[in-house]
This record gives structure tokens, sequence and C-alpha cells, in this order.
């Protein structure tokens, strides 16, 4: 059974606002990240961006998602020249919806923060595919495999 994506609007770093439905009759993927200019994050993003030709081939549009702000996102698409939009969940609200924001454990201290996942929505609006606790190695080419099998 598939599960229907949450539905957002979040404002992008290309200066729009991102509505998620409006989006509906081809295939996104949202990867949510803790922390611009992180180094697992800033990789995640490098690759996402460098394989952005690969993902449009197959018509598909890809959004990066954090708490961070507009102006963060801005510098870390400029110092790392992304080209996929990343778009700001300043409230978290879509993180929430999402089940991304989790309580972590680092260094023995607890806090709350986004667990890196990818989301593989399909054209009707539906998860078609989700990666938890996301390891950057790999990650891309596989879910660039997953959009071809959609």
């Amino acid at each position: 059974m598939t599960e229907p994506a949450p539905d957002f609007s979040l404002p992008s770093d290309e200066g729009e606002t991102v509505t998620l439905s409006a989006l509906k009759g081809a295939p996104v993927v949202l990867f949510f990240y803790p922390k611009d200019n992180t180094p697992g994050c800033t990789k995640e993003a490098i690759g996402f961006s460098e394989a952005r030709a690969a993902f449009e081939d197959a018509g598909v549009k890809v959004f990066g998602i954090s708490k961070d702000s507009l102006a963060a996102h801005s510098r870390f698409r400029d110092k790392q020249s992304l080209t996929v939009p990343l778009l700001s969940d300043a409230d978290s609200d879509a993180c929430e919806r999402y089940g991304v924001w989790q309580e972590k454990k680092m260094y023995g201290k607890t806090f709350w923060g986004i667990v890196r996942s990818t989301f593989l929505i399909d054209a009707e609006g539906n998860i078609a595919r989700e990666w938890r606790k996301v390891k950057v190695p790999g990650h891309v080419d596989e879910v660039l495999d997953a959009v071809k099998s959609l």
C-alpha cells in the first residue's frame, strides 16, 4: 500500500515557494539533511547537484530540505556551487510530518535534529520509496536507480 506524501509549502533559495501538491504529475525526490555546510550534508548536496541532469532526464525534480534559513541556504549554495533547490523548513513542520525530526545522541548529549532521510514521491503524490538514516556514500546513485524503476 502506498502512502500519500505529506503536503507542504516551503520557501526556496531560488526565491519561490514550493508546494508539493502542485508538483503532482511528475516524481519528486526530497532529501532532508541536518545542516548546511557540514561535511556529510555538503557531500550529499553536491552529489544530488552533480546528478541533477540525470534526475531531470528521468523527469524528476529534486529538493533539499533543512531547518536552515534561506540566507544560510544561499551561502551554502553559492559556496558549494549547488544546483538543486534548497527549501527552508524553519518551523520544522515538514520535518515533523515526514518523521525526520527526532531525538538524536552525539558525544553523550541528547538533542533534537533532522535524521538524514530521502523520499521518492511518485507522480500521483504517494511515497514510492523512503530511505531513513542515510549513509551518504553511494546514496545518490541508489536513489537514481529507484527513480529509473518507477
